[in-house]
């Protein structure tokens, strides 16, 4: 009687489900960024404490190390030791764990939509350059922006779908704000409950420093439950039709702080609002659903590492040009060429060539082409690379002048080209005509 053989062993990551290449390009450039984003913090800092103007100095450092390197450490180390698996959190872009999902709903995103905006609520604007500088300029003079953007947040490895909030007062630091997910198919609360939504609602009092991050950013009250009952007193008030039921216990009660640092206490309760018989029969009109969209508009929608990083590439571009012809470059190559001019003649139309298609390259990713923005990345890195071979070796001298700041410029476009909102950009379905977003 022979033996069955043993079950072959197999390790955790043969579990997993196999990345995509996509995905894989991002996360290599994430990595590189992260690393280019310390590389460029302590070269700014080692050369601009060395002047009378250190104090000044300290300001891009802690930039650069409060938006860019200490985000991307947390982001890294919480993918190792954060679990990935539903368990009542969200988690912040960063990875850091955020608010608690205190809220779900069943019905329809049109019926949603409906109840939501008889309560009063308005849509928070997408995170685009437009939107960020007139939340910035609202913060700073105080004026009214009901429809500001809030920040990101993850559930099922995915920003929210929709977010919802009410301005108080005014002020564009306090809000009413709840973000929703639209919950897999299929899929079942823990319990074996269904819920076609879940939600995560706080409330904003003022802005600070994040305890993490030291990013500029909101303060939630501690009480998430309050928050939650205010969203669904709004919505039960006004609509009799919608009907509440509540997980009791569906975690523990417990406190804790969110992706901000903030001190939050909730009682672990779920409450569904049932919004399913709400009649809806007149839709929202999305803007995702429009139909194609014109150059312009896709631009408009662009989240903003994509505008910066095109902003960045055409100001790193424009100084190459005016140092290349306005330096005497030109001349010097044409003297050196010892009559044989062919030859410094094919170099200036070379670089002008790459210049230009760096520009061209730029222009497509900011419109959302995979591959245009993979091709940049990738012209960056090398680009930084030969730079910093060339720091480390002695061959050049790294000071506060226009090689640092053309480095420092190019790193801060890798690092908008390979954030999570850029990515999630290119890889977002096509809207500029055919093949567009290969391009």
């Amino acid at each position: 009687m022979t033996k069955d053989p043993a079950p072959r062993r197999l390790w955790a990551f043969q579990l997993q489900q196999p990345l995509l290449p996509t995905r894989l390009f991002d996360q290599i450039a994430f990595l590189v960024g992260t690393v280019v984003a310390a590389w460029m913090a302590v070269v700014i800092a080692i050369q601009g404490f060395r002047t009378p103007w250190a104090p000044v100095w300290v300001i891009p450092v802690w930039a650069i190390t409060a938006y860019a390197v200490l985000p991307r450490l947390h982001r890294m180390l919480s993918d190792l030791y954060v679990p990935d698996y539903f368990f009542g959190r969200t988690r912040t872009a960063d990875g850091l764990l955020g608010d608690p999902v205190n809220l779900g709903v069943d019905g329809s995103a049109e019926q949603l939509d409906q109840v939501m905006t008889w309560a009063g609520w308005r849509r928070a604007d997408e995170i685009t350059g437009a939107s960020s500088w007139r939340m910035i300029l609202s913060t700073l003079t105080r004026r009214s922006y009901p429809t500001a953007p809030v920040s990101s947040l993850m559930l099922f490895r995915r920003r929210h779908d929709i977010a919802y909030e009410q301005e108080v007062a005014g002020n564009p630091t306090q809000r009413h704000h709840v973000r929703f997910w639209h919950c897999p198919p299929g899929w079942f609360l823990p319990g074996g409950a269904r819920a076609d939504w879940l939600g995560a609602g706080t409330y904003d009092m003022n802005v600070r420093l994040s305890f993490f991050t030291l990013q500029v950013t909101h303060r939630i009250n501690e009480n998430t439950d309050v928050e939650r009952d205010y969203v669904i007193s709004s919505v039960c008030r006004t609509n009799p039709a919608v009907t509440v039921r509540t997980l009791r216990n569906f975690t523990t009660g417990y406190h804790a702080r969110n992706g901000g640092g903030d001190h939050f206490i909730t009682d672990g309760d779920l409450p569904i609002l049932d919004v399913s018989a709400v009649d809806a029969s007149v839709p929202p009109t999305r803007p995702d659903a429009a139909g194609p969209a014109s150059a312009g508009a896709t631009i408009g929608r662009a989240p903003l590492a994509a505008v910066v990083a095109f902003a960045l590439v055409v100001l790193v571009s424009a100084v190459k040009l005016v140092g290349f012809f306005g330096a005497g470059e030109v001349q010097g190559l044409i003297a050196a060429g010892s009559g044989q001019e062919q030859v410094p003649t094919v170099l200036v139309g070379a670089f002008v060539a790459f210049t230009l298609s760096q520009l061209g390259t730029s222009w497509l990713a900011l419109r959302g082409g995979r591959r245009s923005r993979a091709a940049l990345i990738v012209l960056l890195t090398l680009e930084i690379t030969l730079v910093a071979i060339d720091y480390l070796d002695g061959s050049a001298a790294l000071g506060l002048d226009w090689t640092l700041f053309t480095a420092s410029v190019q790193c801060i476009a890798l690092l908008a080209l390979s954030s999570e909102s850029a990515g999630a950009w290119a890889r977002r379905t096509p809207e500029v005509g055919p093949g567009a977003a290969q391009a």
